[in-house]
């Protein structure tokens, strides 16, 4: 069976990593892909925005399954162009990836079904934002309302830096359309994770729980970033607690846009906040988490391309999903200046020839390869993987292969799941 997955990061690393190990696939393909996919999978130089050219191939190469990693492709609309074509693609409709693609209509909608999250009003003026600011208890959130890469999420501690965070996206137009409007939200405090689910329209299966570690700096300070590093399971998550969440967040959710007309077939993510032991919605993401995938799909038992392939075909009820009872922690290295402006072209030494054993896995992001040398090509540069029976023991895996790599002006947190194991004995 021929695979085409879309995007170039690690979560996409991720994806063809664990594809690669299905008996069932007989040739794998990514686009764009980087620098550590192409031991694994034929890169061909197609945008992962460019549907026109995607489908072009798709058609030229007869590709069984395309599985689409980021979301700016989903918001385009790439699932719906190629359902028209009768081409087999997992990931949501334009319409179901508002939820993610406009956090306006994730609040509206979980408004309307119950489903818990924070207050919060929208802007699209500056003078009114502020009005509204100034009478606000601190701390507040000031939210993007458009697609940010992860990064148009403020958290201000004090008026000046609500007030800044609001000029800089109403204003300033930091993030050019996704921020032409703001959510001004009430400020959740309280343990978060994160919980994928697999869902064909109907059936809902909840993976491991994760926990993101989204500022750039140790002890969770700094701007907010795409992701420093992820760990699963996240011991918050109980069994009795993910039940909760599926029944009380994502089923609710996926029930409501299939009555909408635009039911949702992929990975519904969901950031949660317990707050007093409450789940509350954080946000909703219409794809797989980056870096969450990285620790997530080593923990898969059942053969990924099963699953996606049971989602396509509307036939989810029918599988059951199985998972190791192992832990996973990946470490994000990043070039110098991340989350803000950074160089790129800088050589990565002491790679892995391979990308890894069952026990660590680096799992390539931000990478290209120039005469012949593996060099740095974006901010998020590598996901460093550790596996094992217990969350100490794939921490460790993980640290120890990350001391082995370098570049120049690399940067990576040395707290990952530290919070989880003073938890766990």
């Amino acid at each position: 069976m021929k695979v085409l997955v879309v995007g170039s990061g690690g979560r996409e690393h991720a994806l063809i990593w664990k594809l690669a190990q299905s008996p069932r696939v007989s040739r794998l393909y990514c686009a764009p892909g980087n620098a550590g996919i192409e031991a694994l999978a034929r890169c061909v130089p197609i945008a992962a925005e460019d549907l026109v050219e995607l489908k072009a191939f798709v058609l030229s190469e007869r590709i069984d399954l395309t599985v689409v990693g980021p979301e700016k492709p989903l918001a385009l609309g790439i699932a719906d162009e190629f359902r028209r074509s009768k081409l087999r693609i997992f990931g949501p409709t334009r319409g179901a990836a508002q939820i993610e693609s406009s956090k306006q209509f994730a609040k509206d909608l979980m408004v309307r079904h119950r489903v818990p999250t924070a207050s919060a009003r929208s802007f699209d003026a500056l003078a009114p934002a502020l009005d509204y600011l100034r009478q606000q208890p601190l701390p507040i959130v000031v939210k993007a309302d458009g697609l940010a890469q992860g990064k148009g999420v403020v958290v201000a501690r004090t008026r000046e830096e609500a007030v800044e965070a609001a000029t800089d996206m109403l204003e300033r137009q930091v993030f050019a359309e996704a921020g032409r409007r703001v959510l001004i939200e009430e400020f959740l405090e309280g343990e978060e994770l994160t919980l994928m689910a697999f869902t064909d329209g109907k059936t809902v299966v909840p993976m491991v729980a994760a926990q993101d570690h989204k500022r750039v700096g140790e002890g969770d300070t700094g701007p907010n970033t795409g992701g420093m590093g992820a760990y699963a399971p996240a011991p918050a998550a109980t069994p009795e607690m993910r039940t909760r969440i599926t029944r009380e967040v994502l089923r609710p959710i996926v029930d409501a846009l299939l009555r909408m007309g635009c039911p949702f077939y992929g990975v519904l993510y969901a950031g949660i906040m317990l707050v007093r032991g409450a789940p509350y919605v954080l946000e909703f993401n219409a794809r797989f988490g980056d870096p969450e995938t990285q620790v997530v799909l080593p923990l898969l038992k059942t053969d990924l391309l099963d699953v996606l392939e049971a989602v396509v075909e509307h036939r989810l009820e029918q599988l059951a999903v199985e998972w190791h009872e192992r832990a996973a922690v990946c470490v994000v290295m990043t070039s110098a200046g991340y989350p803000g402006s950074y160089p790129t072209g800088l050589p990565i030494k002491g790679l892995p020839e391979s990308p890894g054993s069952q026990d660590a896995i680096v799992f390539h992001a931000g990478t290209k390869r120039e005469h012949g040398q593996v060099v740095t090509a974006g901010g998020r540069v590598l996901g460093v993987t550790g596996i094992g029976a217990r969350l100490s023991v794939a921490r460790e895996r993980a640290y120890t292969l990350a001391s082995t790599i370098s570049f120049e002006g690399r940067h990576l947190r040395t707290d990952i799941a530290s919070r989880a194991l003073r938890s766990v004995v």
